[in-house]
């Protein structure tokens, strides 16, 4: 009785939040509707009021993202999840996005608790029914993001060697690093041309090069990309960048070969694993039928 009353406060709870959101449900007050309309009057984010969701995120914001973090660390994810948001390009935050975990996880406990009170299982499945979902749901958002980092950091990698190759030209052919940096970032496409368009807007802001690309490097946390940024912070130094740019290029070039080839390799080696399966499960059969027939002998003489 307990567990269903609590069900349905969680429901009520999350229904109300939803529906207080969304605009054919929840009307503006009069004086919020015509505020719009005098001088001087200062904008309104929405509706304030203690089950609105602005309230709730508030509310709930400092502790979804303590625990958040402290979640994750206990299950290995140690890299900071703002590098990671601001890497992907996300438009949360991380208050935002641990709300959204929390909202995820809390929906998810409901649900199990519906689950338990209908179904009535054994103790140990309900404990299970009841703490599975939330950490399941809690777990394939934080997996989404970690997987959307780690493919990015990839896709960086394949592209260097072409980006490294195109600055080695321009500044060969006398650009500045900015202005390759510029034309980089505005006809390339990609990846690398999105945190080139970063590096840039950071350039108009007031940096110099080399701490613009310094945080891009820190930010994206790619061995190559430290390598070449280490490279064009000599700017201001070397006399012929544009060689050692391109002898930094040929060298990312070969990486990446390496990486290529030692991922054709495993992936080879892989396939032989189904193979290897097929062929010893019939074997395995086949010396089984003696050895049985050999231990009935022995046992029957």
């Amino acid at each position: 009785m307990r567990a269903a009353i609590l069900a349905g406060v969680l429901t009520w709870m999350g229904a109300t939040l939803l529906l207080a959101h969304a605009r054919w449900f929840a009307r503006r007050p009069l004086a919020d509707r015509l505020r719009l309309y005098t001088p001087h009057a200062a904008p309104t984010s929405g509706r304030a009021g203690l089950l609105s969701f602005d309230s709730f995120r508030d509310l709930t914001g400092p502790l979804a993202r303590s625990c958040g973090e402290r979640l994750s660390r206990l299950f290995g994810i140690s890299e900071d999840l703002s590098t990671r948001l601001a890497r992907i390009n996300s438009p949360y935050d991380v208050t935002a996005f641990r709300v959204r975990q929390f909202g995820a996880a809390l929906g998810a406990l409901a649900v199990g608790g519906v689950v338990l009170v209908a179904t009535r299982p054994p103790v140990i499945i309900g404990v299970l029914l009841l703490l599975g979902p939330p950490l399941l749901a809690f777990l394939v958002m934080e997996q989404h993001v970690a997987a959307l980092s780690a493919a990015r950091q990839r896709r960086l990698f394949l592209e260097l060697p072409v980006v490294s190759e195109q600055l080695a030209m321009l500044l060969s052919a006398g650009y500045s690093l900015g202005a390759a940096l510029n034309r980089i970032a505005a006809r390339g496409r990609g990846h690398s041309a999105e945190d080139l368009r970063s590096v840039t807007s950071r350039l108009h802001q007031g940096l110099t090069e080399a701490d613009a690309l310094r945080e891009w490097a820190a930010l994206a946390r790619v061995d190559a990309l430290d390598r070449l940024v280490a490279v064009l912070a000599l700017n201001s130094e070397a006399a012929d960048l544009g060689r050692l740019v391109s002898e930094e290029a040929r060298s990312i070039r070969r990486d990446v070969q390496r990486k290529v080839i030692e991922t054709m390799e495993r992936r080879s080696q892989s396939v032989w694993i189904p193979v290897t399966i097929a062929t010893l499960v019939p074997g395995v059969i086949l010396l089984a039928i003696p050895f049985a027939q050999a231990l009935r002998l022995f046992t029957s003489g």
